[in-house]
């Protein structure tokens, strides 16, 4: 007997699963009209042989950027068919490619050279990269739109080498993708000043939208009927609260729909929906917290410390319990700053520089941004 027989035939309430995933790409991206129309008013240059301006996309995660640049990547290539143009587009994801030279050979070989990930000098990968832009059978230069999502990740590990061989490259133009207004401070001033870029930002969903675009999906992935009235309101209404995030409102439905299989019912009740958001956020701390090096979980759970006594969590305040809870195994203060901006990238804690008047100059405040009894949880039930 096969594990899997019999498992294909139980009932479920899906009727696809596969539109509940964030990466899935729909042929509409309500509430973000605004965004796609002004995306494409700098890229229509392309069709025109013109390199267009260099874009930086902001938003919190979940707020559409990744779906809206994909889908005007998609209609610019479908738009440039038939024309006499040689327009590409490419996409790449910093989280996967984390270095300048990971990111060229990408770009390479999703351009049809075949460049090694390892083994070349980054002289080699570069020219192989510029060699290849050269003009097609119809006599048109190659324009690249390349888009770095997470560039963020990619400055932060590398620095900013992929910013400087890309805007010295003629006819590329680059989308910068961040969850962060303030990742340009991983870019020096001569590099900074070659982005010709112009800025997008993507707002927050409020419930209603969220709500909007739950119910498209619910109608491609469940099967009718089988939502109470409270359940898609109650998911837009707690991804609500953690900062319009659609991808958190879309993994409670599909979650709640998963337990609803679980248990062997026919209808999605709004308290699975509460289930899921126990679940999910229990396995995102956890995941996070045994993947932290040692020193990084000793600042975190210094954070939680504070937090517990309410205290007011300064960078200075934070080393002094940070310092006495490693015993004299410790990282210098310069390093814990990195640690609260790696803590604050992966959405565990957040920071607020606040001024204290002209004597005092200006402090950060930490706040912890997920349940005190999932972190306890994480930390000292690993």
């Amino acid at each position: 007997m096969n594990i899997f027989d019999g498992l294909q035939d139980k009932k479920t309430v899906f009727k696809e699963k596969k539109y509940l995933d964030h990466r899935f790409l729909p042929d509409r991206l309500p509430h973000r009209e605004e965004q796609i129309s002004s995306i494409a008013k700098y890229w229509v240059e392309a069709l025109n042989n013109v390199t267009p301006p260099d874009i930086t996309i902001y938003g919190k995660t979940g707020t559409g950027k990744t779906a809206v640049a994909k889908f005007a990547m998609k209609q610019l290539i479908h738009a440039g068919k038939g024309k006499n143009t040689n327009i590409r587009a490419e996409y790449v994801r910093c989280t996967d490619y984390t270095t300048e030279y990971q990111v060229i050979a990408r770009l390479c070989q999703q351009l049809g050279q075949d460049v090694p990930y390892r083994g070349w000098t980054k002289g080699e990968v570069i020219n192989s990269f510029r060699n290849l832009f050269r003009r097609n059978v119809f006599g048109k230069d190659l324009i690249l739109l390349v888009v770095l999502d997470e560039i963020d990740i990619l400055l932060k590990k590398d620095g900013d080498g992929i910013l400087y061989t890309l805007t010295r490259t003629d006819n590329v133009s680059i989308v910068s993708i961040s969850n962060f207004v303030d990742f340009k401070r991983f870019i020096k001033p001569r590099v900074k000043s070659s982005l010709r870029d112009r800025e997008i930002v993507f707002p927050p969903y409020g419930a209603q939208q969220l709500v909007d675009i739950l119910q498209e999906r619910t109608t491609l992935s469940f099967k009718a009927n089988v939502l109470k009235d409270d359940v898609i309101p109650l998911c837009a209404a707690l991804a609500a609260k953690e900062e319009g995030d659609a991808r958190y409102a879309l993994d409670l439905l599909r979650t709640s729909g998963e337990l609803a299989d679980e248990k062997g019912t026919e209808i999605v009740y709004g308290d699975y929906v509460r289930e899921a958001k126990d679940y999910i956020e229990h396995n995102k701390i956890t995941d996070i917290v045994m993947t932290l090096p040692t020193q990084q979980q000793r600042v975190l759970e210094s954070i939680l410390y504070l937090t517990k006594r309410k205290e007011e969590i300064t960078s200075g305040r934070l080393y002094e319990v940070y310092k006495f809870k490693s015993k004299g195994d410790t990282v210098t203060y310069r390093r814990i700053f990195d640690f609260i901006n790696e803590l604050e990238m992966l959405g565990i804690i957040s920071t607020n520089t606040v001024s204290r008047g002209r004597a005092k100059g200006r402090t950060n405040i930490i706040d912890l941004q997920c349940e005190i009894s999932l972190l306890e949880e994480a930390i000292w039930g690993m």
